[in-house]
């Protein structure tokens, strides 16, 4: 992702799902695309568990998947920090 939103929730009592998922509703009312990329700062995700079977597993373990958004760690995204928007492969191919 080349170009994206910064979102920030430091909300302790919402999922990491729900503020996905809030920050996601945002970015498609302003920009008019759903994104499908987020970065979070590992300390945001550490130990969460998402509610579906899809998400299941811990952000630790590997990356989650929230409805079409891969949310991945990464360590430049301050805590409680979200960087949301289009993976550049969607951009590149025009979907």
């Amino acid at each position: 992702m080349e170009i994206g939103m910064l979102w920030f929730d430091n909300d302790k009592k919402a999922s990491i799902p729900s503020k996905v998922e809030k920050a996601a509703r945002y970015y498609q009312q302003k920009y008019g695309v759903n994104p499908d990329l987020c970065y979070v700062h590992p300390k945001t995700v550490k130990g969460e568990i998402g509610g579906s079977k899809r998400t299941q597993k811990t952000a630790e373990q590997e990356p989650m998947k929230i409805g079409k958004i891969l949310v991945l760690k990464n360590e430049k995204v301050l805590p409680d920090h979200f960087w949301i928007g289009k993976g550049s492969e969607t951009i590149n191919s025009g979907g």
